[in-house]
């Protein structure tokens, strides 16, 4: 394999160009920079045209890309869109993790926040940081910066775009502006499997392997790291990534390599774009898998096709920290009158959610309900619309559990099933008369 050159990334100082390790900046930008993780500092002004961020959980690539958006904004003058792939995801991430930037660099004076629309703009300069997600076409069409052209656009959660088509089209919403000012589309994300697009696209091409950590040329930056590279964890941050069981996960979330998902339990599914076919979607059957702190309260929004044996995932809810009265106003809307099976283990919040006018019945519990729903499944054609990331996530990575000597168990990893758990409770009742059991 032919070797692959190493050059630092070009960065700029003051209104100059110039190839280097270290920008010197002066004043209140030495003291910004001094909260930026060591690893990522030459990076502050990356002018490359591709820019990737990738690697394990806990890295601190999304932080310090929120960090250097907002010094760009304000110092460089630049107008960036941050993105992902489905808009109703943006408030609780990206547009929360630079809110959270500006307020930790005390620059709340500085910037204009409209919370509503998700802009915000630098009082002084005029130049605006700008979301929408790529589902909303028409968000994505009209979206202007009041003043100059949008010369960075950051991509957040890349791999949750499954085609690389949507990504060069950002490219060339770049277009305008001042032809001297160099334009940027940076990705940041976990290394989910190797078979993606990104993989693909970007990182094949150059023969790339784990051990590798950065590759820099005029037109691409890749930089993989870990959770090594954020020095701000806690030592309980760290001990849980590195206890972290499960060998794929550990490869992808711990250390940022991309996985290879070799003991995938579904490969009956497939993406399609169904926001067309929505009002032909009668035959509803909808699954609630409760949670709270850590693990999300996860709703697939589904009609099946019985003669077909097909499923349609049309739309999902999938949200952390949810109280039942919060969860109730969320979904109640959205469920139009039709009820919801969810985990019996919750009686309390089935009785809440029913209090609060959604119609909620719990789901059956019965010997090896889990692989008997899995099984059942499995012998459906499911067909995943392009807005639900949550459950094309889900389908990508749930795995069956591994012996030590590699072989796959009958037992599926606890990980990656929230969706997935709340449709194996959407059809019980088709498992049941179709099968003669039940699940749970």
């Amino acid at each position: 394999m032919t070797a692959i050159a190493i050059q630092r990334p070009r960065i700029r100082v003051g209104r100059r160009w110039k190839i280097g390790k270290k920008a010197v900046l002066g004043g209140t930008d030495t003291k910004l920079i001094a909260k930026l993780n060591t690893i990522y500092k030459p990076y502050l002004s990356n002018t490359a045209r591709t820019q990737i961020y990738f690697g394990g959980a806990s890295s601190g690539k999304s932080v310090f890309n929120a960090q250097r958006f907002v010094l760009a904004v304000m110092d460089d003058g630049r107008n960036v869109l941050v993105c992902r792939a489905v808009a109703r995801t943006i408030r609780k991430s990206v547009f929360a993790e630079i809110r959270s930037v500006i307020n930790e660099f005390d620059l709340e004076d500085e910037f204009h926040v409209h919370k509503s629309e998700m802009v915000i703009t630098h009082k002084a300069n005029g130049h605006q940081i700008l979301f929408a997600g790529l589902d909303d076409v028409n968000k994505l069409k009209s979206i202007r910066a009041e003043k100059g052209a949008i010369t960075d656009v950051w991509v957040e959660e890349a791999t949750e775009i499954q085609d690389i088509k949507d990504i060069k089209q950002l490219m060339r919403r770049q277009r305008g502006g001042d032809p001297g000012t160099p334009k940027t589309i940076t990705l940041t994300f976990n290394p989910i499997y190797q078979s993606h697009p990104i993989y693909k696209e970007y990182f094949e091409p150059l023969g790339w392997h784990d051990n590798q950590t950065e590759y820099n040329s005029d037109s691409l930056t890749i930089l993989k790291t870990w959770y090594i590279h954020n020095e701000y964890l806690t030592q309980g941050d760290i001990d849980d990534l590195e206890n972290e069981p499960d060998g794929y996960f550990k490869d992808v979330y711990t250390y940022g390599k991309w996985g290879i998902l070799g003991n995938v339990i579904f490969t009956n599914w497939r993406v399609e774009d169904l926001s067309g076919m929505r009002g032909q979607f009668t035959n509803h059957r909808h699954g609630l898998d409760f949670g709270f702190s850590n693990d999300p309260a996860a709703l697939p929004y589904t009609h099946y096709d019985k003669p077909k044996k097909r499923i349609y995932i049309y739309d999902e809810f999938y949200e952390v920290g949810m109280t039942n009265d919060v969860l109730a106003a969320s979904i109640k809307a959205p469920l139009a009158g039709s009820y919801v099976k969810a985990d019996s283990a919750e009686p309390k919040s089935i009785a809440e959610l029913n209090k609060h006018g959604v119609r909620v019945v719990g789901a059956k519990k019965g010997k090896d309900s889990v692989l008997h729903g899995i099984q059942w499944l499995q012998q459906q054609e499911i067909i995943i619309d392009k807005s639900c990331v949550h459950s094309i996530s889900e389908f990508q990575q749930y795995q069956w559990k591994k012996d030590k000597h590699g072989d796959p168990l009958p037992q599926p990893v606890d990980k990656n099933n929230h969706i997935i758990d709340g449709l194996r409770y959407a059809y019980e009742d088709d498992m049941t008369l179709q099968s003669g059991f039940y699940m749970g």
